[in-house]
């Protein structure tokens, strides 16, 4: 099962968040997710756990738990959503009447 956890403190790694789910089963997989530029938390990241009984129980009893201040969110993750290709794109445009 594939889980999400949000609300993460910007100082939990990987390994922390492996630890996390470790005393409840064997854990895949723990990725803190990172921003592409700055390479820094961006606050949530992703578990894999094979037994999905004890990923159930890791939810149940993590969710809403305090790690560094901060009370998490612990979810099962969902499919990720498709985006379009950029042709949605809102346009901006000034009207006369707003010139400086």
């Amino acid at each position: 099962m594939n889980i999400y956890v949000s609300n993460l403190s910007f100082n939990v790694t990987d390994e922390d968040l492996e630890d996390f789910f470790a005393d409840y089963g064997q854990v895949s997989s723990a990725k803190v997710i990172t921003d592409k530029f700055t390479n820094k938390s961006r606050g949530f990241g992703f578990v894999e756990m094979p037994d999905d009984e004890a990923a159930r129980k890791a939810i149940a009893e993590l969710d809403g738990g305090i790690v560094e201040g901060r009370a998490i969110k612990v979810t099962e993750a969902r499919p990720r959503e498709e985006r379009s290709g950029g042709n949605d794109r809102r346009s901006f445009s000034r009207s006369n009447n707003n010139r400086y």
